[in-house]
């Protein structure tokens, strides 16, 4: 397994977009914490997002999984980027020339797949867990370790989401084909909600409704639900206007296992292109 890391990571570190681009993701991630410290003001009258409870525990675990999910597209032009690569410099070829198997080269893949997910992920905690120890008002140990089911459903939505990646770099061979592509299947998702919304209002059913969550960038997006109707002052201001922001904000069993399903399909078609093509 270290062997095949190896390899990658060589790979990588002659890679400068990749390097930027990864570097910038982490930047950003940070910025989150500069951005909701910052203290604004408008005519007069200060403002801070951290005082808006956003860095409370628990609610900054899913707070800061949400917004970084947001930001994932970075790394995945590099997973993208880098699969490409191998057909275009034709490191692919060379690699099983050298005695890689397919099976080995896809593990590789895979394994830096995981890598970057788990790596973003223990930054994300350590950037949440600081900022809530400096903004929370809740300090207690059991409520600062409650809610961490968010980042684990952060690293598990990188892993499927960065599989697809793989997948559409293996399939495509192009880098912008494969990211043209994703942005594609987000669109052909959008238009599903769309034709769902078109069957309740014509027929009243619901039957396609049952079917999106199935959908893999909707499964993935699933596992980590919008926070911001959490916040106080908005429950507060929705209740003043008599609306119910109420949702269901967990992380469920079925969903973990939709992902998992998803992510296990990706690398299985992967390897099958691997198999069948002509390298």
């Amino acid at each position: 397994m270290l062997r095949l890391l190896n390899i990658e990571f060589q790979k990588l570190r002659y890679n400068k977009a990749a390097k930027v681009l990864t570097i910038t993701y982490f930047i950003l991630i940070t910025a989150i914490a500069l951005i909701a410290s910052y203290e604004f003001s408008f005519g007069g009258v200060n403002f801070r997002l951290a005082d808006q409870g956003i860095f409370n525990f628990p609610y900054i675990w899913h707070f800061n999984a949400f917004i970084a999910a947001w930001l994932k597209l970075f790394l995945a032009i590099v997973i993208v980027s880098i699969m490409a690569n191998e057909y275009t410099n034709r490191t692919l070829k060379q690699n099983l020339i050298d005695g890689l198997s397919k099976k080995e080269f896809l593990a590789s893949k895979f394994l830096t797949v995981i890598v970057f997910s788990l790596i973003s992920t223990i930054f994300l905690f350590l950037v949440s867990l600081v900022l809530g120890l400096i903004f929370s008002d809740y300090n207690e140990f059991s409520i600062i370790f409650s809610g961490l089911e968010f980042i684990f459903a952060y690293f598990l939505k990188l892993v499927g989401f960065f599989s697809f990646c793989m997948f559409l770099g293996i399939l495509i061979k192009r880098s912008a084909f494969a990211l043209g592509f994703l942005i594609f299947w987000q669109i052909i998702e959008g238009l599903f909600r769309l034709v769902s919304g078109l069957f309740k209002w014509k027929f009243e059913t619901d039957f396609v409704d049952k079917i999106i969550p199935f959908l893999p960038l909707e499964s993935m997006s699933n596992l980590v639900n919008e926070p911001f109707s959490r916040l106080n002052f908005i429950q507060s201001a929705a209740n003043q206007l008599g609306e119910n922001f109420q949702r269901d904000y967990a992380v469920h069993w079925y969903e973990v296992v939709i992902v998992l399903v998803w992510t296990a399909i990706f690398v299985r078609l992967s390897y099958w292109l691997l198999k069948k093509r002509d390298l």
